[in-house]
C-alpha cells in the first residue's frame, strides 16, 4: 500500500498580487526606508517605486513636512535621477564611512566643491513622540564678505519669538533623560546650485540638560564631519581634521508649566572648540555633500556613537596640549634658573 505525501503549500509570492493593489493600497503605505528595502525584493517593487515620483514625493513630504513648500519641493524635484528619491537617499542616512574611525585625509578636489552658491537651504523638523512640534525654511546667503569671515552660525528664531509646546517641563535629571528618546529633529541642508542635500542631524538628542539656576533644558544634536584639508596652517589643520556640527534646542517654562521652544541654532566648531567661519565651514559641508551615505540603519546609534568618540578624540588632544604646555613652562624654568645661576657665578 503506498501512502500519499503531502507536498508543502505554494505560497504566491507578493508580485502575484495586481499592480493596482499593489500601488494604492501597499507600497503607499511603507516609510521611505521600508520602500527603499522592498525595491530590492523583487523585480515589480523596484520598477514601481524607481519611475514613481509622486509616491517619493510623498514619502518625503511624510517624513520631512518642511519639505512640502513650493520653493523646497521645486528643488527636490530637480534633483537628478528620479528626484524625491534621490533626495531621500542623500537626506535619509548618515555621512559615510565614520569619520572618527578613519585618519582623515585631504580629499580629492574636484568641480563640486568650487562651484559657486549664493545660498545654502535648510530644511528643519522637529518631532516629539512622532508629533510635530515645529517646522520651518531658512535661506542663508553665503557670498558675502560677512558670511565668510563670520562664525558659522544659523539661527531659526528671533529672540522674542517662542514655539509653544505641550510637552511637560522636566523637573529633574531624570525626566530630562527620558527626552533622549521622545524628541526627534531633522535639519537637512540644501545646496540649490549642486543639486545635493545631507542631513546634519544625529535624529535623537546626544544629551538633554537642564540648567542648574534658570532651569531652561537645552536638547542638543551633532554630526561628526571629516574637516581634513580646511584649515590653513598646521596646527589648524590637525584642530579640523574632525569637526563638529551641533545643532542646540533651547526649550524654557511657560506660565502652564509646559515646554516652550526658544531658540533653534546650529553651529560648526573645531576639536578645540573653536567655532569654525563661514568660508571654512562651507568648504568642509560641500565636501561632506558629495560624499557617500550609510544605509540608514541603526542611525541614531551610529550618530551617537561617532559623537562619543569625538569627545573622547577631543579629550585626548586637550590632555596633550596641557602636557605639551606644562613641558613648555618646566624648561622655560629650567631655562630660566641656569641664566641666573650663570650670570650670578660670573658677577659674584
Amino acid at each position: 500500500m503506498s501512502i500519499a505525501t503531502a507536498s508543502p503549500p505554494d505560497f504566491a509570492g507578493i508580485s502575484s498580487l495586481p499592480t493596482d493593489i499593489l500601488e494604492s493600497h501597499i507600497v503607499t503605505r511603507l516609510d521611505g526606508q521600508t520602500l527603499a528595502s522592498a525595491s530590492c525584493a523583487t523585480a515589480v517593487l523596484r520598477s514601481m517605486s524607481e519611475g514613481n515620483r509622486r509616491l517619493w514625493s510623498d514619502v518625503c513630504h511624510s517624513t520631512w513636512p518642511s519639505t512640502s513648500g513650493e520653493i523646497v519641493s521645486g528643488i527636490i524635484s530637480s534633483f537628478s535621477g528620479n528626484g524625491p528619491r534621490s533626495f531621500f537617499a542623500q537626506a535619509f542616512p548618515l555621512p559615510s564611512p565614520d569619520p572618527t574611525a578613519i585618519i582623515p585625509s585631504p580629499p580629492q578636489r574636484h568641480g563640486l566643491v568650487d562651484l559657486p552658491s549664493c545660498k545654502l537651504i535648510s530644511a528643519i523638523d522637529l518631532h516629539h513622540r512622532n508629533k510635530l512640534i515645529f517646522s520651518k525654511t531658512e535661506e542663508t546667503e553665503t557670498v558675502s564678505g560677512w558670511f565668510q569671515s563670520s562664525p558659522f552660525r544659523i539661527d531659526l528664531l528671533d529672540p522674542k519669538d517662542t514655539v509653544p509646546t505641550d510637552i511637560p517641563h522636566p523637573d529633574g535629571d531624570a525626566t530630562c533623560t527620558a527626552l533622549i528618546n521622545d524628541i526627534t529633529l531633522s535639519w537637512i541642508l540644501i545646496d540649490p546650485a549642486t543639486k545635493l542635500a545631507v542631513n546634519l542631524s544625529s535624529h535623537k538628542p546626544v544629551s538633554v540638560q537642564r540648567h542648574w539656576l534658570t532651569g531652561d533644558v537645552q536638547v542638543r544634536f551633532a554630526s561628526v564631519l571629516s574637516g581634513a584639508g580646511a584649515g590653513a596652517g598646521a596646527g589648524h589643520r590637525e584642530a579640523v581634521a574632525l569637526v563638529g556640527c551641533g545643532v542646540v534646542v533651547n526649550c524654557g517654562r511657560s506660565e502652564g508649566g509646559e515646554m516652550h521652544v526658544r531658540d533653534v541654532s546650529m553651529h560648526v566648531e573645531d576639536m578645540d572648540g573653536k567655532n569654525l567661519n563661514g568660508r571654512e565651514s562651507l568648504v568642509i559641508l560641500r565636501r561632506v555633500m558629495e560624499g557617500k551615505r550609510g544605509n540608514g540603519v541603526e542611525r541614531e546609534k551610529e550618530a551617537r556613537k561617532r559623537f562619543r568618540k569625538y569627545e573622547e578624540m577631543k579629550k585626548e588632544r586637550l590632555e596633550k596640549k596641557l602636557r605639551v604646555e606644562e613641558t613648555l613652562d618646566i624648561l622655560s624654568v629650567a631655562f630660566g634658573l641656569s641664566v641666573f645661576a650663570g650670570l650670578f657665578f660670573i658677577f659674584c
